[in-house]
């Protein structure tokens, strides 16, 4: 069992930067591939970034690509989310998620937590 707390979210301006983190506690965080999910209103649940176990693999969605970076610290069981140059279509919900697998896949994660809310005005 991994239980994940997000944290971080809030009101923000547009061309502004917040950074998410996730604590986990429960089973070896280090073992799991993490990722951000996010969900607007009226939207479906979309991949936004993951990582591999071990930091070197990393993989952004392309709406995201070259603004959020992805990191975590396996020392401190935290997994973070880096969000830069935010534009107000990136208002939503975000989720972070564990998957009990070696690589970043785009679904099928096994936990998840209970999302921070970032909503970035114009």
């Amino acid at each position: 069992q991994v239980q994940l707390v997000e944290s971080g979210g809030r009101l923000v301006q547009a061309g502004g930067s917040l950074r998410l983190s996730c604590a986990a506690s429960g089973r070896i965080f280090s073992s799991y591939t993490m990722a951000w999910f996010r969900q607007a209103p009226g939207k479906e649940r979309e991949f936004v970034a993951g990582i591999d176990w071990s930091g070197g693999i990393r993989y952004n969605a392309d709406s995201v690509k070259g603004r959020f970076t992805i990191s975590r610290d396996n020392a401190k069981n935290t997994l973070y989310l880096q969000m830069n140059s935010l534009k107000p279509d990136d208002t939503a919900a975000y989720y972070c998620a564990a998957g009990n697998f070696q690589v970043v896949r785009l679904g099928g994660y096994d936990y998840w937590g209970q999302g921070t809310q970032v909503t970035v005005s114009s």
